[in-house]
């Protein structure tokens, strides 16, 4: 599923923390629940564009996506639907990670004084697979399919692509934006993954400047 993905390639493995902060963490674990919601044909745009609404209220199996689809009570345009569902999300998606051994949660000290979590992946070959065809996705070895495009617009959406794959930070910056912008999925998706990524990167400078301000 995208969003245990998306938290596997996050996680430093060298460290156990995170490679973006909290917020952009946050906004595009969300991102990456809307897209499966999405996918699953949960919920869809109205016919206008602008907002995301619920189409078909039956409860996914999945018990991530069945707390996120109830959250979307009423239409709401991507940017607060990435608010609403971002509440707890990180929590939730390692707590799935845990629960079939693909991650293990060890508490940490931050600044040597306050409580943390060091994340250790445990199943090493799935987060490298997951890794591995990332990385060759945006490096250009071969082309985006819907899932790798997915991720990399989030990834480019919170300006995290040179973190998690190896290479020149402007190549893949660039080369991910190109994919972000690009014809991987039919189009009604691929317009929505656009406009939820857009959200993804509204969201997470809102939460900046709340924080700075």
């Amino acid at each position: 599923m995208l969003p245990e993905e998306l938290m596997l390639l996050f996680i430093n493995q060298q460290n156990g923390k995170l490679h973006v902060d909290s917020a952009s963490a946050e906004n595009a674990l969300a991102g990456a629940v809307l897209i499966e919601l999405v996918n699953s044909g949960r919920i869809a745009f109205e016919p206008n564009g602008k907002k995301l609404q619920v189409v078909d209220p039956t409860p996914p199996r999945d018990p991530l996506l069945r707390e996120s689809l109830a959250r979307i009570d009423k239409p709401m345009k991507p940017q607060k639907a990435v608010e609403r569902l971002r509440k707890k999300v990180r929590d939730n998606v390692i707590a799935q990670l845990e629960s079939r051994g693909a991650v293990r949660v060890e508490p940490r000290k931050v600044l040597g004084i306050f409580p943390g979590k060091s994340y250790v992946i445990t199943d090493e070959p799935g987060a490298d697979a997951v890794r591995k065809a990332v990385g060759e996705v945006a490096l250009g070895y071969r082309g985006a399919d819907a899932r790798m495009g997915s991720l990399i617009t989030l990834l480019y959406a919170v300006k995290a692509v040179h973190k998690v794959v190896k290479g020149e930070k402007r190549d893949l910056t660039r080369r991910a934006k190109e994919i972000s912008a690009g014809h991987w999925a039919g189009d009604a998706v691929r317009r929505a993954v656009e406009a939820i990524g857009a959200g993804v990167v509204a969201a997470t400078a809102a939460a900046a400047a709340a924080s700075s301000g």
